[in-house]
């Protein structure tokens, strides 16, 4: 009973209920309105990331395979450095058809478990993933099969969501008529990543984080949401590594 009222006034008490939604339905019901974010901290990090990471890749002539691709955030990015062929994975058919809308001529297949057993071995250049990792269950199981769908001097970057946040409490969340749809999230140390990774033979070639401080500030408030600025204040809030395989 004292678990069900805390949850309640958890869920109430700031003005909107808050639902805890599984991967892909959340990203279907997100999908209409993913593109239309102006203001959103984690895609504006995400975007300095992402960019510090590309400057030291290079994708001309290579095959790429972007795992989480949305509706295709970055792929006019990707497309500057014009790769051989680029592939859109998602769990979220309705994400996928959000990205088609803009490239009616995308690759993309919708991610159905972690094995990519429709992907042969050593197909891809390049793996890139962006806020992706952290709604995988079992990320050993995946990053196994990113390994194997790699060539052997393949590469790999990864943005996400920090653990350190995640484990304190942090959410990714969105607005959906007159809730509040929380995402399905797991908490993956940042060691454990690279430790699966270095096992498989890869090395670090890049790392970067954005932590919260008063150049975010601004955010918060225009969220009414000082108290999680005040509760997250010095936390890094989104990690970004490069990883190359010798």
């Amino acid at each position: 009973m004292i678990n069900t009222i805390k949850k309640y006034i958890k869920q109430h008490v700031s003005g909107w209920a808050v639902q805890d939604r599984g991967v892909v339905e959340a990203y279907d019901i997100w999908a209409e309105n993913y593109d239309a974010q102006p203001g959103n901290l984690m895609l504006d990090f995400d975007a300095i990331l992402f960019a510090k990471l590309m400057r030291n890749i290079e994708l001309a002539n290579k095959v790429v395979a972007d795992i989480g691709c949305g509706t295709g955030r970055h792929w006019p990015q990707i497309f500057d450095q014009s790769p051989l062929v680029l592939t859109g994975f998602d769990v979220s058919p309705g994400m996928l058809n959000q990205l088609k809308q803009k490239y009616p001529e995308a690759n993309t297949h919708v991610i159905t478990d972690n094995y990519f057993t429709e992907i042969e071995d050593h197909v891809y250049d390049v793996i890139l993933s962006t806020l992706t990792v952290a709604h995988i269950e079992n990320i050993e199981e995946a990053l196994e099969a990113w390994c194997r769908i790699l060539k052997q001097k393949g590469e790999i970057i990864i943005t996400d969501f920090h653990p350190d946040a995640l484990a304190s409490g942090g959410k990714r969340t969105f607005r959906h008529k007159n809730i509040h749809i929380a995402v399905e999230n797991y908490v993956h140390k940042i060691d454990t990543i690279k430790d699966i990774l270095l096992s498989k033979g890869f090395y670090i070639f890049a790392e970067e984080e954005k932590r919260v401080d008063e150049t975010v500030k601004h955010y918060y408030q225009q969220q009414n949401a000082l108290h999680v600025y005040d509760k997250f204040k010095d936390f890094p809030i989104i990690y970004g590594l490069h990883f190359r395989r010798a």
